[in-house]
């Protein structure tokens, strides 16, 4: 007889948990489908939004463009981006129903992961921007050494482009929180290193330039 009264109150304790638990089940499934539905709405009109940005103009003219294709990636920058925006709200639902239904543990393993996406989506601004400008400076510095009548304009202007685009790299690498330490000694030695690249070129196409303006100076003097 103590043996049934126990399997029957582990029966009506089974039942009840089984009770109040459904409700929130089913709570948490409703929140899955609403944060799925916002997800996809925020995607869609974040792809909108950038199209009017014409961000995927910017993104072509920064190069990251045709960088993605070579990878073989079907997407562009902006589709990148817009889809990042999803699943950052699709980790916030998850890490929201997992803390409901009292799974701590796989909330906080998402929640780390929610908080790292923004860090992603900064790199990825600071990479077009970057690229951007530094094909701007390429441009810059070809136009005004070719004005002045420097020979190795497009090494000099060439060299400028990919220090920047060094410098950049490492920022971004920055943001993502990647080997701090070891990317601060690595930039050092490149930004070095293109340094005293860019130095010797300039030096080697300026030669000639620097003799013609001497030797024109000397014109002038007799």
């Amino acid at each position: 007889m103590q043996q049934l009264d126990i399997f029957l109150a582990s029966i009506t304790s089974f039942w009840t948990q089984l009770a109040a638990f459904v409700p929130q089940l089913m709570a948490a499934l409703v929140l899955m489908f609403v944060g799925w539905l916002v997800a996809k709405l925020v995607r869609a009109g974040m792809v909108k939004l950038l199209h009017v940005l014409q961000f995927d103009k910017l993104s072509e003219r920064s190069g990251i463009e045709a960088f993605l294709k070579q990878g073989q990636l079907e997407v562009s920058l902006g589709g990148l981006l817009a889809g990042l925006m999803y699943w950052l709200i699709i980790l916030i639902v998850i890490v929201t129903v997992s803390n409901s239904l009292g799974l701590h543990i796989v909330a906080e393993l998402f929640n780390r992961i929610v908080l790292y996406i923004p860090n992603i989506i900064v790199a990825i601004f600071v990479l077009v921007l970057g690229a951007i400008l530094s094909r701007f400076i390429n441009r810059l510095i070809f136009a005004y050494l070719s004005n002045i009548g420097v020979q190795g304009a497009l090494t000099i202007s060439t060299i400028s482009e990919y220090a920047t685009l060094i410098f950049v790299f490492f920022v971004a690498l920055e943001q993502l929180n990647i080997g701090r330490e070891l990317l601060t000694a690595a930039f050092i030695i490149g930004f070095g290193a293109v340094g005293l690249a860019f130095a010797l070129a300039f030096g080697l196409g300026g030669r000639d330039w620097a003799a013609g303006v001497i030797a024109r100076m000397t014109q002038k003097r007799k």
